[in-house]
């Protein structure tokens, strides 16, 4: 149980920095340092450090900072794993410190599955350049040569059989200049003792304990809760507003306008009026009884429903051209018999469970925050660009996350917290309601997307045509952005692996009336889910079972660069060399997932199996569903299979939870109601009416199988995601013969 003591922020600083442990207002009573609960642990101060991610202590512990943001992925066990392997550390002696938003650490945005595959070689290089270290330290205190000196689990070994402790060598080592990289003699695969296993995660205890700290559990003494009623509609403003009866609720201390930002969203607050009180039921109810007129600006007509017959009639017709092979336009203008097909999916929300939280101290000099942030830089530069002060005086601290997906890459909440904060000169916690997140998320596109092919005499695709349209991310940065840039485009679109030698991939322009932004996968969604239900659309026409005929229109294994035809390609910033296209391991997934499932077994009348393949972040993943669909539409997912190849693992235990969580999230995509806007409003508001797949929505059993690899290490935490709503709706046209193309699944099999 923790005590808490209204203490004066310096003598509370004092007094917290003695125990090595940084907590607001909160003391831990009886307790030994917790160093392992983010934003409880700060570096020891008899610590010396080694490089940039690892400090030594006097007691031989080792301190291994983690830049980057925990948000249910299991980043901080990973990445300590890789700098202990190699520094051959003893797992009981490692904590690990949550590293603070700092431009040291180069890039410390948690998205896009790079952590692992940006780190892994400079955290290799750290860990083994303190075992070298450490070799160093011993030869030099027994007067031998390095190479009769092994380390091996905090213990560095003579061929004589003498040893020393690395507690004993810490001195020493860190007076020895460290090597340069070609002195450094990494592990072999081999010789690994914690990379690609399945260690246990070093948050884990105190989460389900509820010792974890999370945005919300940081109490700053005597701060202020606030809570925000944003502009309704994107861009909007307030008119005006009567605080008087906000201002007669019990613990209300003040109404304060936050400036609606100027231009485009970016990552700035939408503006609005905030509540202040001396809690959160009082920000609340204050919050309820505000009177305010709203301008809504020129997104005030925004309606999903209009918006999604203009990006049909958009794909309709040519649109610009981003990838082409052959002459697909002549050959199907010509064709006789042609399968064509549209697919739409709404606006979906992140939805995290944590919704966004935030605690800021604004001083005249600096800032200090406290958020669940995926990207602690970009809450430097908005928190700096919203109280006037240069991004290197905000201080951010990165609090546990509940979940992110996206959202929490944008640091609105803290921009927020920080702005009140200079207001009222006193410490402010902007809380987020579950309304709040719904209702005023970056919320991943709407999109349309139209596909038509000609099949040879022998069912094959001899001509493809496929056009897409969604508000592109741009919008977000800058005004007038209407059409995605080839990142977008790339994920999942001009990546497209139909082998024909007639491809046309054209682009429509889709001007955005929502702040759009980044959701597990992005638009990988919506574009795996129009090519691989299309693929099992012409496996029934060409009269072909939907695995086999995945495989052939795939094509046999071989590389494939498509900045031969003419696409714009940046391979999700990886060197192609290294990281290439390689159909041969898209069909060993297929063929596994499709082994795992019995594929091809007798069914009971009213089950299916659909499958699906895509590589996303480098990362190739094929998962087959199966489902059972009765005669009166009711859709039960009774289990699913997903084969992973993502290169070099860390840890095998992870890579099976993640697959696991995007294959759920996944099924967000195919089964929620999505997200509608009417007037410009968005038109859900919990859960109740924004709906996520519940217990007895889920399969019993996601069963998990990782392809072994020597490949470099790929993406993992968003890979499974965008499979699973082709793979279900193949299943279910399996099992019923009725073909989904629009999401979500909705009444559809009850029509």
């Amino acid at each position: 149980m923790s005590q808490y003591f209204d203490l004066t922020r310096r003598s509370f600083l004092k007094s917290s920095a003695a125990a090595g442990v940084l907590v607001l207002g909160t003391y831990f009573a009886g307790a030994a340092p917790r160093v392992m609960a983010g934003v409880l642990a700060k570096p020891s101060e008899s610590a010396k450090t080694a490089n940039l991610f690892v400090a030594l202590r006097p007691d031989g512990i080792v301190e291994i900072t983690c830049h980057r943001s925990e948000m249910g992925q299991q980043i901080r066990t990973a990445l300590a794993q890789i700098v202990a392997d190699e520094m051959e550390a003893s797992w009981d002696k490692i904590v690990v410190i949550q590293g603070k938003g700092d431009l040291k650490y180069g890039d410390q945005n948690t998205d896009g599955s790079r952590s692992i595959r940006y780190n892994m070689q400079r955290l290799r290089e750290m860990g083994a350049s303190v075992r070298y270290l450490m070799r160093q330290a011993a030869a030099t205190r027994w007067n031998v040569p390095i190479d009769s000196c092994s380390a091996q689990q905090h213990l560095v070994t003579h061929s004589s059989g003498k040893t020393l402790t690395y507690a004993e060598l810490v001195n020493d080592a860190l007076s020895i200049t460290p090597p340069e990289l070609d002195k450094i003699l990494l592990k072999k695969r081999s010789e690994w003792r914690y990379i690609n296993t399945a260690m246990e995660h070093i948050d884990l205890k105190d989460i389900v304990k509820g010792k974890a700290i999370f945005a919300a559990d940081v109490l700053e003494p005597k701060a202020l809760i606030a809570v925000i009623v944003r502009p309704p509609v994107v861009g909007g403003k307030v008119k005006r507003f009567d605080a008087k009866a906000a201002k007669a609720i019990k613990g209300v201390v003040d109404v304060i306008e936050i400036p609606a930002p100027k231009g485009a969203p970016l990552f700035q607050p939408k503006g609005g009026i905030a509540i202040v009180a001396n809690n959160t039921w009082a920000a609340i109810q204050g919050r309820r009884a505000l009177s305010v007129t709203w301008d809504d600006g020129k997104n005030g007509d925004y309606n999903s429903e209009a918006f999604k017959a203009s990006l049909l009639a958009t794909v309709s017709s040519p649109q610009s051209s981003v990838r082409e092979i052959g002459d697909a336009a002549t050959i199907l203008a010509k064709a006789s018999d042609k399968l064509v097909a549209d697919y739409y999916a709404p606006h979906l929300a992140q939805a995290p469970m944590e919704p966004p939280c935030a605690t800021a101290m604004y001083y005249k000099d600096r800032v200090d925050v406290w958020a669940a942030t995926q990207n602690p830089q970009a809450d430097m530069a908005t928190v700096g660009a919203m109280v006037g002060l240069p991004k290197e005086k905000i201080n951010v601290q990165v609090t546990m996350l509940g979940g992110g997906f996206g959202r929490k890459s944008k640091p609105d909440f803290s921009a927020e917290a920080a702005y009140l904060s200079m207001k009222t000169g006193q410490a402010i916690r902007v809380q987020w309601t579950r309304e709040d997140d719904i209702q005023h998320s970056f919320y991943h596109a709407v999109s349309a997307q139209h596909i038509e092919a000609s099949l040879d005499k022998n069912g094959a695709i001899e001509a493809y045509l496929h056009r897409t349209a969604f508000s592109p991310i741009a919008s977000t940065f800058q005004e007038g952005a209407t059409a995605p840039g080839s990142f977008e485009l790339r994920l999942g679109f001009t990546d497209n692996p139909i082998n024909t030698p007639n491809m046309k991939l054209e682009n429509g322009e889709a001007p955005a009336k929502a702040r759009i932004g980044w959701m597990r996968s992005v638009s990988n969604i919506f574009h795996a889910f129009a090519i691989q239900s299309f693929i099992a659309e012409a496996a029934h026409k060409a009269g072909r079972d939907q695995k086999d005929y995945l495989l052939e229109t795939i094509g046999p294994a071989r590389i494939v660069d498509v900045t031969e035809q003419n696409a714009q390609y940046d391979n999700y910033g990886a060197d192609k060399a290294t990281y290439p296209l390689d159909i041969g391991r898209l069909r060993h997934v297929i063929e596994k997932a499709a082994d795992m499932s019995g594929w091809g077994r007798k069914l009971p009348k009213g089950r299916g199996l659909g499958i699906a393949a895509h590589r996303s972040f480098l990362t190739y993943v094929a998962t087959v569903v199966e489902v059972e669909v009765s005669d009166s539409g009711e859709l039960k997912i009774i289990k699913s299979w997903a084969s992973i190849d993502a290169g070099t693992v860390v840890n095998t235990d992870t890579v099976i939870n993640q697959v696991q969580g995007g294959s759920i999230y996944g099924m967000t995509a195919a089964i929620s109601e999505g997200i509608t806007f009417d007037k410009g409003r968005v038109q859900q508001s919990n859960f109740h009416d924004y709906r996520v797949p519940r217990m007895s929505d889920s399969p019993l059993e996601i069963e998990v199988e990782i392809i072994p690899s020597e490949a470099p290490p790929a993406g993992v935490g968003e890979p499974a995601t965008p499979v699973y709503a082709p793979a279900l709706c193949n299943a279910i046209f399996a099992a019923c013969g009725k073909r989904i193309r629009q999401l979500p699944i909705g009444d559809q099999l009850k029509a």
